[in-house]
């Protein structure tokens, strides 16, 4: 997650300054995003059929790859052939993320009894909001190493930095996640209602949130107010990390409102609604020019306390939905809508940055995020996670 986070802020800040636009900038991710939605489905399917250890040891030796192949990059090249291969080597980042993160988060369904769902809920929110704080990091590290060393030598000490956790997993049990009975691929859309609902809105929230998160909001930094490379590396790296601290705190945050452990997706309803407030109050800011440089960074911060809630809880219904012999492929399958609703977030990023600039990528993040909330009013209404006796 760390070099996952600093090769796209590598990637993204390294071709900005090469003059590229909002709209070219976009596509250097689509191959990434849309590989994520293909390697998640097979990741599902691979982690039921062989175990999760391979695909954990697959997408960190991919990532490796990816960095090293990357740093290869020739800017004597035309336009086109600098564009194709940033796309080619950021496709094989994709598949090693989303490799790396379906085994480790279904791995927690097999760890934790059956019966302890509030343990679930917990465990869920702290493996996703760490992972999370710590690509946030790799934002920040990307800004920074781009700063003082450069494109390539950063690319090189990412690559070494990925070798301890390679090697480290080798030395995982080798069957954890493998099912009895034969699955064909094609089985893997064969899901329950209650998850088809759940990934259905998962792709409009992460849409919701790509949509200025990807191009529009880094280049309004660095074009309107000024900011240098650390800057906006160091901007947007605090509000993924404070994303995913607020992730791992999301149970004891229920907890403190409702009094209770228990959530359902009723829950993620009524967050949604004060995800809807925030986004309309940061267009109109952003439309009448109100403020902007104080209200942008706030209305962002706030937008994601409640995207992290939002997230968290839909990471542990995924799992508690889920049954215990299909979870890997039930989590594949979340993850290949939550990878779609990135691939069109990343593309109407850069379009509608290119044509209406930061309001336009708010205005879509709203439409996205009521369109979440819409969604939501569908999910069980059944409480999970019931206090500890």
């Amino acid at each position: 997650m760390l070099t996952d986070g600093a090769l796209r802020m590598l990637v993204l800040l390294h071709f900005h300054n090469l003059g590229y636009s909002p709209i070219e900038l976009a596509f250097l991710f689509v191959f990434y995003e849309l590989a994520s939605i293909f390697t998640n489905l097979y990741a599902g399917f691979l982690g039921n059929k062989k175990g999760l250890k391979i695909p954990l040891v697959a997408g960190l030796f991919l990532q490796t790859i990816a960095l090293v192949t990357l740093s290869f990059m020739n800017l004597s090249w035309m336009n086109w052939q600098l564009i194709l291969y940033a796309m080619l080597a950021q496709c094989l980042s994709g598949i090693a993320k989303d490799l790396t993160k379906m085994s480790s988060k279904t791995a927690i369904k097999f760890l934790v009894p059956s019966n302890q769902e509030s343990t679930l809920f917990k465990w869920v929110s702290i493996l996703t909001g760490s992972k999370n704080a710590i690509k946030g990091i790799g934002f920040f590290v990307g800004g920074a190493f781009l700063q003082f060393f450069g494109f390539q030598l950063a690319l090189w000490i990412l690559a070494g930095i990925l070798l301890i956790p390679l090697l480290s997993s080798l030395f995982l049990p080798k069957k954890m996640g493998t099912i009895k009975k034969k699955m064909r691929l094609i089985e893997i859309f064969n899901q329950k209602k209650d998850i088809q609902i759940l990934s259905f809105a998962r792709f409009f929230l992460f849409s919701s949130r790509d949509i200025w998160f990807v191009v529009g909001v880094p280049l309004f930094l660095s074009a309107q107010f000024a900011w240098d490379f650390g800057e906006v590396g160091s901007f947007m790296a605090a509000w993924v990390i404070g994303y995913g601290v607020l992730q791992s705190a999301t149970p004891t945050i229920i907890k403190w409102i409702t009094k209770s452990e228990a959530v359902s997706g009723r829950t993620t309803l009524w967050v949604s609604i004060f995800l809807i407030w925030i986004m309309s109050l940061l267009v109109s800011a952003s439309f009448f020019e109100f403020y902007l440089p104080y209200l942008l960074p706030i209305g962002l911060i706030l937008f994601g306390l409640l995207f992290a809630m939002i997230s968290s809880i839909h990471s542990y219904l995924v799992l508690s939905y889920s049954d215990g012999d299909k979870a890997a492929s039930s989590v594949g399958f979340y993850y290949m809508a939550n990878a779609s609703g990135r691939l069109v977030g990343t593309l109407l990023s850069g379009i509608l940055y290119h044509f209406g600039s930061l309001t336009a990528c708010l205005s879509g993040s709203l439409v996205f995020v009521m369109i979440n909330g819409l969604i939501s009013i569908y999910l069980p209404k059944k409480e999970l996670a019931p206090k500890r006796k």
